[in-house]
């Protein structure tokens, strides 16, 4: 007998879960995150515009491009506007360049009170740790095939 109504009260639970979850707005976020993230994107185009126009090279456009946009997302970050960003765009934020500045300044913030060194220091690379391992390794690895293969 007490099999029957625990089944019963799991039953009943699983319903009134789904009737109060939230229905996902799958169109509307989708939309969302386009427009923040193409938004972002046209902030860098604006100045990588900006700096063509000042006859900078495309190496020294590209590098302050990036600089500049990783520079705003960490601001952002820093002074609370980028989270409210995402909440609005969702995916927008992660894609660009700025979602990576996000990511290595947040865990920074959020630990601070653990002090510099156990603190921000330890967990500023948390989320972006591994993608800077990985793509330095690679960008190394590569390095060196680029010197061996031109060495010939």
């Amino acid at each position: 007998m007490p099999v029957v109504k625990e089944e019963k009260i799991i039953d009943s639970f699983e319903t009134l879960t789904k009737e109060i979850e939230p229905k996902p707005k799958i169109i509307k976020n989708c939309i969302m995150a386009f427009l923040v993230g193409g938004t972002i994107c046209e902030v860098g185009q604006v100045i990588t515009y900006v700096l063509r126009k000042l006859e900078y090279s495309k190496e020294d456009i590209s590098s302050i491009t990036t600089v500049v946009m990783v520079f705003l997302g960490a601001l952002l970050t820093a002074v609370g506007i980028y989270n409210k960003i995402a909440n609005f765009g969702g995916a927008g934020t992660v894609v660009p360049i700025t979602g990576f500045a996000n990511a290595v300044v947040a865990p920074a913030i959020e630990f601070k009170k653990e002090g510099f060194i156990f603190g921000v220091a330890a967990k500023m690379f948390t989320i972006a740790g591994p993608v800077l391992v990985y793509g330095i390794g690679t960008s190394v690895i590569i390095g060196i095939i680029h010197y061996l293969i031109n060495l010939f």
